[in-house]
């Protein structure tokens, strides 16, 4: 094979384990994530034609979409940030050289780092004291932090993605990380 120049970017499957692994995991996360939302929008449509044969709704049907929809949405921020799906506005970045560009980048993909790292400690904090009150849901007495759990896991996961992407874009000496 011909070797590479060095500001190429890395072809696809040539990432480390480590990025492997974490794409299995953000990945992993967000299938998790649909499947809730899936069985929710499921547990919706039943409840809806169970009311309308005169059966009676699913008891707490909108509670438990409520707390599927809050546990799951932070679970596709991993795949999402893996993929820099994020929104880029580089209109007025156009005319930096290359690598000033990319390391503006890496500035923001670290950026990113600190807040997904500040929404999971403020997350963690959330869930403490929200088990400290012993909160539950209305109908079916269901413990409000449990939501909190998948939230940290999936903030938790796009920090550390994203700080691991940021290392290559700001120094040539971490490129390394980038491909075996």
């Amino acid at each position: 094979m011909a070797e590479r120049l060095s500001d190429e970017t890395p072809e696809q499957g040539e990432h480390t384990p480590l990025f492997r692994a974490l794409r299995g995991l953000s990945l992993l996360c967000a299938g998790a994530g649909g499947a809730v939302i899936f069985a929710s929008a499921l547990l919706v449509t039943l409840s809806v034609a169970m009311r309308n044969l005169g059966l009676g709704g699913i008891r707490g049907d909108f509670e438990l979409v409520e707390l599927a929809c809050a546990a799951c949405a932070s679970l596709f921020l991993p795949l999402c940030q893996f993929n820099k799906g994020h929104v880029m506005v580089d209109l007025f970045t156009l005319w930096l050289p290359a690598r000033a560009q990319r390391r503006l980048d890496g500035l923001w993909t670290l950026a990113f780092a600190f807040a997904w790292a500040f929404v999971a400690w403020r997350l963690t904090v959330g869930l403490g004291e929200m088990r400290g009150y012993g909160d539950r849901t209305m109908l079916l007495r269901a413990p409000i932090w449990w939501v909190y759990l998948p939230a940290i896991l999936g903030t938790a996961l796009s920090a550390l993605i994203a700080a691991l992407q940021s290392l290559p874009m700001l120094s040539q000496g971490l490129r390394a990380l980038e491909v075996r």
